[in-house]
């Protein structure tokens, strides 16, 4: 299980190291998924220690919140002055991914219907 641990954290680093290298505007945790989703499509499945390595982090996935919530504690009077902009950006957001969802699905449906 921590060879898979350290196969995840490579991943991490490969994406971290190319996204300084090559001045990509992503966040490296995201281009490290993107190396591990490659790979796993080279590889044509998820090895079994992979699969219980990600539903053990999984499992604890509410830790990371942790330092989210303290943030949000801590810059609680900053959030109340600029609650309107926040909930404002909050609704549109989820309604324009919604919508976009919704025609995505559309979309992918009427594909799926004329294969």
């Amino acid at each position: 299980m921590l060879g898979f641990f350290i196969v995840l954290l490579t991943c991490q680093l490969a994406g971290e190291v190319l996204v300084i290298a090559t001045g990509l505007p992503l966040p490296g945790p995201v281009v490290g998924m993107a190396v591990l989703f490659a790979g796993l499509l080279l590889r044509g499945g998820i090895p079994k220690g992979l699969d219980q390595m990600a539903d053990a982090l999984l499992s604890h996935l509410s830790l990371l919140f942790v330092p989210a919530g303290v943030g949000v504690i801590l810059h609680a009077q900053l959030i109340g002055a600029e609650l309107l902009p926040i909930a404002g950006s909050v609704i549109i957001s989820t309604m324009l991914t919604i919508v976009i969802t919704a025609w995505t699905m559309q979309l992918l449906g009427r594909r799926g219907a004329d294969q």
